[in-house]
């Protein structure tokens, strides 16, 4: 089971280099090969940030992207809503079809309440929140 997609994982990581680097424009081709990863995957990725206007674009010699929204307020529950939708742990399908037990099933009531701890969690993290991570990881701290 995979809680974050590629799309989610790539997402994040080119908001937290967009975030480092706030004040300039940084090609998609740059951010690929900092972050390693497939340069046209990340295209479409951002095409979707730009969508929710949380990124903009500029054509050009000095253009690129550029991170417009506000990192403190980038969360990275709502990242995962843009790629992957709401989190769910399970479907309650069998074969394309909702499971007769549904509403009385022990299990969905725990994986529910499972559910609602894992997007509280995520709903606590920031893309500023992991940058200053990251520089205290890169100083020595814990």
């Amino acid at each position: 089971m995979k809680l974050l997609t590629k799309n989610t994982d790539y997402a994040i990581r080119a908001l937290i280099e967009l975030t480092v680097h706030k004040e300039e424009y940084l090609s998609a081709r740059s951010i690929a090969n900092k972050q390693k990863m497939p340069f046209q995957f990340l295209r479409s990725i951002m095409q979707e940030l730009i969508k929710y206007k949380i990124v903009s674009s500029k054509e050009g010699v000095k253009g690129g992207l550029k991170l417009i929204a506000d990192p403190a307020k980038i969360k990275i529950v709502d990242i995962i809503r843009i790629f992957q939708g709401e989190i769910e742990l399970s479907d309650c399908m069998f074969q394309q079809k909702i499971c007769e037990n549904r509403k009385t099933c022990v299990l969905r009531k725990e994986i529910k309440r499972i559910e609602k701890l894992v997007e509280n969690e995520f709903g606590k993290l920031t893309v500023k929140g992991l940058v200053k991570k990251i520089s205290k990881q890169e100083k020595g701290g814990k």
